[in-house]
């Protein structure tokens, strides 16, 4: 059976902010895999992201790597952004992807209170976050104090310097998913009294002020991403903001103190963010929001390439359900997003961008959980 190509070219026209000179719009989605023994990404790691910059994607995104924070994280196998071997080891893992065409940002990551209360990392050093509260508003662990937060600005700096240094060639702050800087965003997780929480503006304080202070150390020119969610890990229903006025009301300070590329997170990139409005207004998506409200170029993620129960878009038969691309094509077309950011479906299929470009859909890979244990 012949494929007929799907009109993907303008998925495949180059794109540029500031240090960011990308060859198409396709990005690897940022997804931890925990391979890097002692936070030390290894050869396996390079050869695995390298894959993807040779199966045709344009900018990969690392999985979450921790600041040099104590209490940033959990997990011994995830890998920092710190230290003389993590470093050594982040170069090469940048050096793979830029000898095969592609560019490279890491997702500098703090989980905040998601770290939890039985941390395999630094065990002895207690949880922390915006006010000692769990997302399900149990407490967990200890609230931050102003020295806290000072020492925490400071390790998103340092976190984002390295970076540049290694030779990435930008950054992404992970705000989303219920951890630390979504924490502050979010008012069952920041019921603060100091300036930090209260208001909608004073809950976007810190957020904004790590965002300025590592645009001050890092220069104008450094692209700088900032990923940030309605939904929390187990709450998928939570927003930080209600109404297209209160996600402007949290974006637009991002924006002014230098955020350059904005990545709001859904689970499923065609669901619309405010259902409840009328007309089209209630069927536009979150990057679609995003990019209307600040003007700044989005980035849309959530199951594309995968069908509604996260597996394959594509039969293994030759006959392709494009439904999902099709709906992807449509909200660039409409203008809602710039890069569209892959996750899952890279894990089966590193060379999925490089199928779907050719019309060979039929060979794509179908997901499986099984992916998700194997470094492939």
């Amino acid at each position: 059976m012949t494929e007929t190509p799907l009109p993907v070219d303008g998925l495949f026209e180059s794109f540029a902010v500031k240090s960011l000179r990308l060859r198409n719009r396709f990005a690897m989605a940022p997804m931890t895999r925990a391979f890097s023994p002692g936070g030390v990404p290894g050869d396996d790691v390079a050869a695995y992201y390298r894959r993807r910059a040779a199966g045709g994607v344009g900018l990969v995104i690392t999985e979450g790597t921790y600041i040099p924070d104590p209490a940033a994280g959990s997990h011994t196998r995830v890998p920092v952004l710190y230290g003389r071997d993590s470093l050594a080891g982040w170069k090469s893992v940048v050096d793979a992807v830029h000898d095969e065409g592609g560019q490279i940002i890491p997702q500098l990551w703090h989980l905040g209170v998601e770290r939890g209360p039985q941390p395999r990392m630094n065990p002895d050093v207690i949880t922390a976050s915006p006010s000692g509260l769990a997302l399900d508003g149990t407490r967990l662990g200890r609230e931050f104090t102003a020295s806290d937060l000072d020492a925490l600005r400071e390790a998103w700096v340092a976190a984002a310097v390295n970076a540049r240094d290694v030779g990435f060639d930008g950054i992404e702050l992970h705000g989303a998913h219920g951890y630390l800087l979504d924490q502050f965003l979010w008012d069952r997780t920041n019921v603060r009294s100091d300036g930090y929480g209260g208001s909608l503006e004073a809950r976007t304080r810190f957020p904004v002020e790590v965002v300025a202070a590592i645009r001050e150390a890092v220069g104008e020119d450094f692209a700088m991403v900032y990923r940030f969610s309605q939904w929390k890990s187990n709450h998928y229903d939570s927003r930080i903001a209600q109404s297209p006025d209160e996600l402007a009301a949290v974006l637009a300070p991002l924006v002014d103190a230098g955020v350059d590329v904005l990545h709001p997170s859904t689970r499923r990139h065609w669901e619309p963010a405010f259902p409840e409005l009328a007309g089209d207004d209630g069927e536009l998506g979150l990057a679609g929001w995003t990019k209307r409200l600040t003007g700044l170029p989005t980035i849309t993620v959530g199951s594309v390439g995968l069908d509604d129960v996260f597996t394959t878009a594509f039969t293994s038969d030759g006959a392709s359900n494009t439904a999902g691309i099709d709906r992807l094509l449509a909200q660039y077309e409409n203008g809602e997003f710039d890069l569209v950011a892959v996750g899952r479906a890279l894990l089966s299929d590193p060379e999925w961008v490089l199928k779907l470009r050719d019309g060979r859909t039929a060979e794509h890979i179908p997901y499986s959980n099984e992916h998700r244990a194997v470094l492939h």
